[in-house]
């Protein structure tokens, strides 16, 4: 089995791992509370790491062994699952704790996350590579969304305890294939040595100089806050407004994955055929009249074909950002680079999270999404000319 074929086993893996742990956490804390801002705060504890650990991580990535801090990564998930397995069983995780396991598994996504994308274009050649993130982006849809949550809805439904253990064994085989990685193309070129605060500047002065990459990067921001100011208090308009039952609440977010998958596959060919600029803004305006629409779902079925929808939009987006970066990044700076992408891009999930459950507590469980929607348009038409400027010049 070649090396690419071994991390695409293991990263299916890790997002079949990722989809089960999606759908039990917020399941488990809404058992544990029907507060919105308690729920809202387990949400912005998964994503905190990424903004206080991408740069050290993208640092990281680019001074060491990507497949093998990628394996480590992975390995600490693994435990902390089976952890919490125990915990969950034993009725001994509490609100606090919930939280506290949703940031340590956050943390080792931001490794993880960061050494798989740095890694992928060693596996492959360039011409191959938009393949092979189309493939990447397929698996983790199949996984994240598809396979993952339904799963961890059905065992949740079994033993809150259940879905964790099930994530501490996939990931631990998951672990065990990354360790088969090993060659000189995971490292970076040699360079001098240096601080780890002067690399990391290295990489935030090479993405600030960058017009197309930096406006991207700028409207990841704004596009991930919004995200999770709808999709952190997501269980509670499912399950308390629309009276969906645990079970259903993982097949409704399997809707969204089946847009996602269907960006997955089309993606590449819709690239080569219309190319990135058209992609990207077409993905960008789906989703935020997707996303506002939202809030004004009258059932289950609308709100799947929504959510189907910013699937869509969400996995187009994620091709031509990733494929923009891994060809327009020198190699030896792709660690760092997309280290303070995750930190501004990502950065700002937590407050989106934390404003979620307030929007919800003081106008309703529907008003977040409006607002999401509003937010995103607004942004996306603030960057238009910045945008089209950076695409002709890089033309």
């Amino acid at each position: 089995m070649s090396r690419y074929r071994r991390f695409a086993a293991a990263t299916s893996l890790t997002t079949a791992g990722d989809g089960v742990f999606a759908a039990a956490v917020p399941l488990l804390a809404a058992t544990l509370t029907r507060d919105p801002r308690l729920v809202s705060v387990v949400a912005a504890a998964t994503y905190l790491p990424w903004l206080l650990f991408s740069l050290p991580a993208g640092a990281l990535v680019d001074r060491h062994d990507r497949a093998a801090l990628l394996t480590r990564g992975v390995a600490a998930q693994a435990a902390l699952a089976a952890a919490a397995s125990v915990l969950v069983a034993s009725g001994r995780l509490g609100v606090a704790g919930l939280a506290a396991l949703a940031f340590g598994l956050g943390a080792c996504q931001v490794v993880t996350g960061t050494a798989a994308q740095a890694l992928l274009p060693s596996l492959v050649t360039p011409e191959r590579l938009p393949s092979a993130n189309g493939y990447q982006q397929t698996i983790a849809v199949i996984g994240q969304q598809f396979a993952g949550p339904p799963l961890g809805s059905l065992l949740f439904a079994v033993a809150a305890g259940l879905p964790f253990g099930a994530d501490a064994v996939v990931l631990t085989v998951a672990a065990a294939l990354l360790a088969t990685l090993r060659a000189p193309r995971d490292t970076a070129a040699p360079r001098a040595a240096s601080s780890l605060r002067a690399e990391i500047a290295a990489g935030l002065r090479w993405l600030a100089a960058h017009r197309l990459l930096r406006t991207l990067t700028l409207l990841a921001a704004v596009n991930t806050f919004c995200f999770q100011l709808g999709n952190a208090t997501l269980v509670l308009l499912a399950t308390s407004e629309l009276g969906v039952s645990t079970r259903g609440f993982g097949l409704l977010l399997a809707t969204a994955a089946a847009g996602s998958l269907a960006g997955g596959v089309a993606g590449p060919w819709l690239l080569r055929g219309l190319g990135d600029r058209t992609v990207l803004l077409a993905a960008l305006a789906v989703n935020a009249v997707a996303v506002a629409a939202i809030g004004l779902a009258p059932g289950a079925v609308v709100l799947g074909s929504l959510l189907a929808a910013t699937g869509l939009g969400v996995t187009l987006w994620n091709l031509v950002g990733i494929g923009l970066r891994q060809r327009l990044v020198p190699p030896d700076l792709l660690g760092r680079v997309m280290g303070v992408h995750r930190l501004v891009g990502w950065g700002l999930i937590p407050a989106g999270a934390l404003l979620s459950g307030v929007v919800a507590h003081a106008f309703g469980l529907r008003a977040p999404y409006p607002l999401a929607g509003a937010i995103r348009l607004i942004a996306l038409l603030v960057a238009l000319p910045a945008l089209l400027s950076a695409f002709r010049d890089r033309d």
